[in-house]
């Protein structure tokens, strides 16, 4: 019913409004839900890894997204056929409860993120951001190019950049091209907004890591 898949970094799993025929539940893997502008910029709106899955749709009687989804950090996931996983769903077992509190997080963290790209600035974000990366990923080692970084953030290379660079100078991160080392965790924390806190707290309810 499922198979063990290897998902590459920056593999496009769907385009806007594509068919879901698949759904995956990341391993190791984590991949973003990305909007994109007529302009062609783009923003995460959400990073999914072992505690999620893409796919929500296809439980919810939909087959389409409006967003692209792309692998973030490479690793293997685990791939339902669509209509095996509706199947499933509709038993009401174990699954139907687990994609139900993962929709509830996933709606927490829709509209945390809204409210975070409102009224915090860029380097909150950024903060936030490695904070989930690392919660994902379960290491300081992150892969992030200057483009990766700006789409994920919804800013231009500049800002993406200047943010970076205040954090590095403030010794909790070092940056280097392709690569992001997280040096002080309780720093980048303090240093975050409380949406970090607020996502990780309602995730934790469910999926204690």
């Amino acid at each position: 019913m499922s198979r063990h898949v290897t998902l590459k970094a920056d593999q496009v799993l769907y385009e806007p409004d594509g068919t879901m025929q698949w759904a995956y539940f990341p391993d190791t893997a984590s991949v973003s839900i990305l909007s994109q502008a007529e302009n062609g910029s783009s923003i995460e709106v959400s990073l999914v890894g072992s505690e999620g899955v893409i796919g929500i749709p296809i439980v919810l009687r939909t087959l389409r997204l409006p967003y692209r989804v792309v692998v973030q950090g490479p690793g293997t996931a685990w791939r339902m056929k669509a209509d095996a996983l509706r199947k499933e769903f509709d038993r009401c077992g174990p699954l139907h409860g687990l994609l139900l509190h993962y929709l509830h997080t996933l709606i927490v963290q829709l509209a945390q993120s809204s409210a975070c790209n409102r009224f915090h600035t860029t380097r909150q974000r950024l903060c936030r951001w490695l904070l989930a990366s690392q919660d994902l990923f379960g290491s300081s080692e992150l892969r992030s190019t200057q483009e990766s970084l700006s789409q994920m953030l919804g800013v231009n290379r500049g800002s993406a950049n200047q943010a970076a660079g205040s954090l590095q100078r403030a010794g909790l991160i070092r940056y280097r091209r392709g690569r992001i080392t997280i040096l002080n965790r309780p720093g980048l924390e303090t240093a975050a907004c409380e949406c970090y806190r607020i996502i990780r707290t309602e995730t934790d309810r469910f999926f204690p890591r």
